[in-house]
């Protein structure tokens, strides 16, 4: 479970978002990460006004190396 503290509920109210180049143009499974925040927000890119996870840095570092290295499974509900 997430605590309150790592995450905003209206992700809106933060700037800088952007989404991969690697995202594609379908917008179906794509995230969106804010720049220029102490830490890395996260949101779905279909729901902008919904909730974003915040990440430390070093927390959403270690994630993107492990995606890269394909340590990380994708699709697995």
């Amino acid at each position: 479970m997430v605590s309150s503290e790592r995450t905003v509920s209206d992700s809106s109210s933060l700037t800088g978002w952007y989404k991969s180049t690697y995202s594609g143009g379908s917008n179906a499974d794509c995230l969106e990460v804010a720049h220029g925040h102490a830490d890395v927000p996260v949101r779905d890119s279909k729901n902008l006004t919904g909730p974003a996870v915040l990440f430390s840095v070093n927390g959403w570092t270690a994630f993107v190396t492990a995606v890269k290295k394909g340590q990380v499974a994708h699709g697995q509900q």
